[in-house]
């Protein structure tokens, strides 16, 4: 039987476009970290068009708020007619109201135009601890909770709401989001940010079956920072502009929380303020900074280097008790991959952007032939050692013959660069112990110990580190992406070629 892919008889109530139109109702940050702008970059990260009727005037920045300012409500209610007699709203986002006054003419707005998605974040008090709603509004905005799909307070709202204590654990602070949602008939989404430990859930609760169960938790991990800034209003905004795509409140958290996560995480590279700076809407845009790249190839890289460091081959090499056959394998075969591996320098060099890397890989490519001539010529050619190429260095080789093939500088450098940065971290390990362990003249690996401690590898090794953090700078987000996987599989390459030896000696 085939299956028939129909249309539904009843549209959703929500729009379902690719690019919604969302309007935020908050008052104004000059500092752009929370409110209104905050909103509308949520609202542009999340590919959404956002809009803005602005409630009440701030002077605040990351250190707290000074002052605030109530513009006359007759000029809030001409702008959401401005707005909605023109423009079809997919979504809104209620923020910082101010004042009763405020809070009744955005409830007859609501009331009068019925939008298909509402996000209300009962803004109360400023992450800063100060007060953003006179005490005598209070009663008018639970009486503009109804109206919301989704309510998103932090725990201290969540419990001013209720006229309760703050909740001081999760499964309280889930208790009141419970009977909230069933005092107002809608969702609630309970956030733990506010709560102490290394957790950080987050949960969907309706007790009047609109969810499929009564609450959906989404687990999540803390992110040590001072940038909380905005939170809220990143969160609820960015909340309204998905559900206006996917008209699923339990899909549009688990998109919207990794996402806050992230800005959460890179809040520190905006470098904003003396307090509690903003989140970083567009992280998931910005590329790389210099270095930042290299810092990500080196926490692919140190599990592998963990791994070599166990080898028993390693553990052989420095102190020497390693059998002869298996360094004359491992030799052997080195001088195999390396005539290789010019080749895949050698191409690098005609890919390069400057005439400072085409010289450097050139160079590179020579030293590498050098290099295997003088390990036959040293020691090979007095020694048995097969000269078949093993099953690790040809798998090895044509690794990186393929990563040359894409034609993309960065993922050649990103694929060639484990051969210098981990042959360099582990033979500095080994040098150094040879040099503690008294520098014995008897070591029957001395000779081949002391070229680990040779400076032009050391600064050869720098040079194609910067070489390829600047190409991940040029290049694109795939590019980037294919970097990484070209990077971590020659560090498992490299882990297996010291390992070799044990197994095909």
């Amino acid at each position: 039987m085939t299956s028939t892919s129909y249309s539904p008889v009843y549209p959703l109530a929500v729009s379902g476009r690719q690019i919604p139109r969302v309007l935020s109702i908050a008052g104004s940050d000059p500092s752009g970290g929370a409110g209104i702008q905050a909103d509308l970059k949520s609202i542009a990260a999340q590919g959404g068009y956002g809009m803005a009727a602005i409630t009440a005037l701030t002077a605040q920045n990351t250190l707290g708020v000074s002052a605030v300012h109530v513009p006359p409500v007759e000029f809030l209610r001409q702008q959401l007619e401005a707005i909605s007699t023109d423009i079809a709203i997919d979504a809104v986002k209620i923020g910082m109201l101010g004042d009763a006054a405020v809070i009744h003419e955005v409830r007859g707005w609501l009331e009068a135009v019925r939008p298909a998605v509402v996000v209300l974040d009962p803004v109360m008090v400023a992450t800063s601890g100060d007060r953003l709603l006179r005490e005598s509004a209070e009663k008018a905005l639970r009486q503009l909770l109804p109206l919301a799909d989704l309510i998103t307070p932090n725990l201290p709202e969540l419990a001013m709401l209720l006229g309760e204590p703050e909740a001081a654990d999760w499964p309280s602070a889930l208790d009141q989001g419970k009977r909230l949602a069933a005092e107002c008939g809608n969702t609630v989404l309970v956030k733990g940010g506010h709560l102490a430990g290394s957790e950080c859930p987050d949960a969907l609760v309706n007790t009047s079956g609109l969810l499929r169960q009564d609450v959906i938790e989404v687990p999540g991990l803390r992110v040590e920072t001072a940038n909380s800034h905005g939170t809220g209003c990143s969160l609820s905004s960015a909340m309204a502009t998905v559900q206006a795509r996917t008209g699923d409140w339990e899909a549009s958290l688990r998109e919207v929380k990794p996402w806050l996560n992230e800005a959460l995480t890179h809040s520190d590279t905006l470098e904003v303020g003396h307090g509690s700076g903003p989140v970083h809407h567009f992280h998931h845009h910005a590329g790389p900074g210099p270095g930042d790249f290299a810092s990500a190839l080196w926490k692919e890289a140190t599990p592998e280097l963990e791994a070599i460091y166990k080898l028993s081959f390693i553990d052989g090499l420095q102190s020497g008790s390693l059998p002869e056959a298996a360094f004359n394998y491992y030799l052997a075969q080195d001088a195999i991959y390396l005539n290789g591996y010019s080749r895949v320098l050698a191409l690098a060099g005609a890919l390069a952007p400057s005439e400072e890397e085409q010289l450097f890989w050139a160079k590179a490519s020579q030293q590498c032939l050098e290099v295997e001539s003088e390990l036959h010529r040293n020691w090979l050619s007095t020694r048995e050692a097969s000269t078949v190429t093993g099953p690790v260095t040809k798998s090895y080789v044509d690794h990186l013959l393929a990563s040359s093939a894409s034609g993309s500088y960065a993922v050649v450098l990103a694929a060639i660069l484990p051969c210098y940065w981990l042959y360099a971290e582990v033979g500095q390990q080994l040098h150094a112990a040879y040099v503690d362990a008294g520098a014995p003249t008897d070591h029957p690996y001395a000779d081949w110990l002391k070229t680990y401690a040779d400076e032009d590898f050391a600064a050869a090794t720098r040079n194609a580190i910067n070489f390829t953090d600047g190409a991940a700078l040029a290049a694109s987000e795939g590019e980037r992406t294919a970097m990484v996987e070209a990077f971590a599989q020659s560090c498992r390459y490299e882990t297996a070629f010291f390992d070799a030896p044990r197994l095909f000696a």
